[in-house]
């Protein structure tokens, strides 16, 4: 776990992963402290790129409920459905959320958000 306080973290860094709704909890606590969150496309769990299961809704609302800025990297969100790069187009302006291309991306994005 994390014990510095600030700064952005990918969830990778932080030794967590996004398997399953329980998850979205023990991610949260790890991200409290922290000034943003990056999680990759690698991090998560297939179910959270389907949109019918409901995981990435909660996950997105779970951190926007608690004004904690995320960044997902996404490289290409069509690959995973019409719907899902809507859901990217929408978030491109979001103030706690966004889907981005890359880490550089993500990071740069949180230095500002």
């Amino acid at each position: 776990m994390n014990s510095e306080s600030g700064g952005v973290r990918t969830l990778s860094e932080l030794g967590l992963r996004l398997s399953d709704a329980g998850a979205i909890r023990e991610v949260l606590g790890a991200a409290y402290s922290l000034d943003g969150l990056i999680v990759q496309e690698a991090d998560l769990d297939p179910a959270f790129l389907n949109l019918r299961s409901g995981l990435l809704g909660e996950l997105l609302q779970t951190f926007s409920n608690h004004r904690l800025p995320l960044a997902l990297v996404v490289p290409e969100p069509a690959r995973h459905g019409e719907r899902f790069a809507e859901l990217a187009r929408e978030h491109a302006g979001h103030a706690l959320i966004r889907l981005l291309p890359t880490v550089e991306a993500a990071r740069e994005w949180l230095a500002r958000a």
